[in-house]
């Protein structure tokens, strides 16, 4: 069956120690398993040592078919980055602000901008599909949203790949498709009730919360907001209408990246479960980052005891 593997984040070293534990072997340049296959949830690149590196590993697995993988959003940004934007001259489809250079500098020092081996990465990059809905299990990086997949449908191929020329639309804030690709590749976003707000660390006013979608209960703002500790007090603790969430119809297991989460791994409900445990921070609430694998073998409920994961 399958490995499902988490964000790497360019954390090569990690990744090779975490394929060996799972019983793969360096076989002519290619991770592979004789009874088993790796799906990974995408986010190669941007802030670890070793981007290039793990790149390759990936792409190698994926390319001999010892391997499947989804886009994450740190992909999708990194082929924004890299495209001229058709109607903007001497603009790209992800603006190069001083902020958006930072996040994404360390790839761009490891592959050396516009080189061929950067033009080859994102070419690449653009062949990765948004999910993955297979027999018995779905993939996707951060959101399982059925409205904002059918939306993204008017914009994929049958493989649901991005279409050569709906990226510039993709990346037009406000428009349908934008706004659908946010929700599954960096996860849901829901307005706070009217004359709710919070200040983020810079202060800025904010009135959208990310959210907990997979928590299937009826839950409050306050329950279902992912906001630093500090700022719960501020989040309303008054009931979020039931069509605002996408629930989940549990018909297959589903596995989904994104979050950094912390602690002990284990699933986030019966159905779903989170394989990005950080490994590009050194510690997240005092425990250090690991890179995380869940070991899928066609279990209808998800269970803590599959989690594999190092440091």
């Amino acid at each position: 069956m399958y490995d499902i593997i988490g964000d790497i984040h360019g954390h090569a070293s990690a990744l090779t120690r975490l394929l060996t534990q799972l019983g793969y072997q360096d076989t002519a340049g290619v991770w592979q398993h004789p009874q088993r296959r790796v799906i990974f949830l995408g986010d190669f690149v941007d802030r670890g040592p070793a981007q290039i590196e793990t790149v390759r590993i990936a792409r190698r697995m994926v390319d001999a078919g010892h391997a499947l993988t989804v886009m994450g959003n740190h992909e999708f940004n990194a082929v924004a980055w890299a495209t001229p934007d058709p109607d903007r001259p001497d603009s790209f489809l992800r603006p190069h602000t001083d902020k958006n250079r930072r996040q994404h500098q360390a790839f761009l020092d490891q592959v050396g901008e516009d080189s061929a081996a950067h033009r080859d990465m994102i070419a690449w990059f653009k062949t990765l599909p948004l999910y993955l809905d297979l027999d018995g299990v779905r993939i996707v990086h951060a959101c399982w949203h059925p409205a904002a997949l059918r939306t993204l449908a008017a914009y994929t191929d049958d493989q649901h790949r991005i279409a050569p020329d709906a990226w510039p639309e993709l990346c037009r804030k406000g428009s349908p498709g934008y706004e659908a690709l946010e929700t599954v590749l960096k996860g849901l976003e829901i307005p706070l009730p009217t004359g709710s707000n919070f200040h983020d660390k810079d202060g800025n006013p904010r009135r959208h919360i990310r959210t907990q979608w997979w928590n299937l209960e009826g839950l409050t703002y306050r329950d279902l907001a992912m906001v630093p500790a500090e700022v719960i007090p501020h989040i309303p603790h008054e009931p979020v209408a039931a069509d605002v969430l996408p629930g989940y119809d549990g018909k297959k297991p589903l596995f989904i990246g994104h979050y950094w989460m912390s602690g002990e791994p284990k699933p986030l409900n019966p159905f779903i479960a989170c394989v990005d445990y950080s490994i590009a921070a050194q510690h997240v609430g005092g425990v250090a980052g690991k890179l995380c694998a869940y070991r899928f073998d066609g279990e209808a409920e998800l269970s803590a005891d599959k989690f594999v994961w190092v440091a």
